[in-house]
């Protein structure tokens, strides 16, 4: 018989809308977490999450073939204690997202077979998928080779990710961020980095002249911002004619308590508003629009734009 630690954590597992799913999933199919990514259109991180927990608890089970892992559920490995509560729960459930699955699964298990690669398999989903090296972080180096950024600043740098991604293509990127910490662990994660400079100070009143940058960068800077317009107006003036600000931002939401946990000083922004501060700030808009909407609850939209200055 079952104790009642062991009780409790079977049930918590089981309380789990995606683990359940998941089970009665692999209960009846083998598949790839590729394909159960297919079938659920959940991303490949949470599925992945979750089946970590349900291998630990040793209700699931993996094995290789060729260069695949296929999951599924063995009830006969099991404890013999709680296969029949598996048995009575499996049997009545009658819900329409689980048949969904279950024909989703049948259809990719008699299609399997004629796919003759990995790349066919993920075809339109690939950015789900993980293959090896195959990153963002990865494609986002690979890309920053095509530029030359001149003198570039970046607003509300934290502690130099951006910049450290940026200098090797920049004559020199400049950290600005308020604070005095952030900016000392950005001095010491870019130590190696001649063309980085440091600098404690103010969005709002940047501490540099006129005409000074080739390139402005305020990716996620307005969060921070209790007068976007004002920090805008301030990166225009420091650019020199020619050069580009690009920013990124959180579209406005409801969501006051997850961001309070970040210290954001407002609620994010509306499209328009972001378009009518960078020509206010006599800035040519080239793009400002929502890009992608994040895969995890509460679901934060992202808005990117850019504009130059004459």
């Amino acid at each position: 018989m079952l104790n009642l630690a062991d009780s409790t954590q079977l049930l918590r597992l089981l309380a789990e809308p995606t683990r359940l799913r998941l089970l009665l999933l692999l209960s009846e199919e083998s598949l790839t977490v590729a394909e159960m990514t297919a079938v659920t259109q959940l991303t490949q991180s949470r599925i992945s999450t979750h089946l970590a927990r349900l291998r630990e608890a040793n209700l699931v089970v993996d094995r290789a073939v060729a260069n695949a892992n296929f999951y599924n559920v063995d009830i006969d490995r099991w404890p013999r204690d709680i296969r029949p509560m598996w048995g009575a729960l499996a049997d009545q459930v009658d819900d329409a997202q689980i048949n969904r699955d279950r024909e989703r699964a049948a259809e990719i298990v008699r299609r399997r077979a004629s796919r003759g690669s990995w790349a066919e398999s993920v075809a339109g989903r690939m950015e789900r998928q993980y293959s090896p090296g195959r990153t963002w972080e990865a494609m986002s180096r690979a890309l920053i080779e095509l530029l030359d950024l001149g003198n570039v600043l970046d607003v509300a740098s934290g502690d130099g990710v951006l910049a450290e991604l940026l200098c090797r293509r920049a004559q020199r990127v400049t950290c600005l961020d308020r604070s005095t910490a952030v900016i000392d662990a950005a001095r010491g994660r870019l130590a190696d980095q001649a063309n980085v400079a440091f600098q404690v100070g103010d969005m709002h009143e940047l501490p540099f002249p006129d005409n000074r940058f080739d390139q402005v960068f305020l990716l996620h800077a307005l969060s921070y911002s209790h007068a976007p317009e004002r920090a805008l107006t301030e990166a225009a003036r420091v650019l020199v004619p020619g050069g580009c600000l690009t920013l990124a931002t959180i579209a406005r939401h409801e969501h006051r308590a997850t961001v309070a946990a970040y210290d954001h000083v407002n609620l994010g922004f509306d499209v328009e508003d972001i378009q009518r501060w960078l020509e206010q700030a006599g800035l040519n808009v080239r793009d400002c629009g929502p890009r992608s909407r994040e895969t995890q609850p509460p679901y934060f939209r992202l808005i990117t734009a850019s504009a130059g200055k004459s």
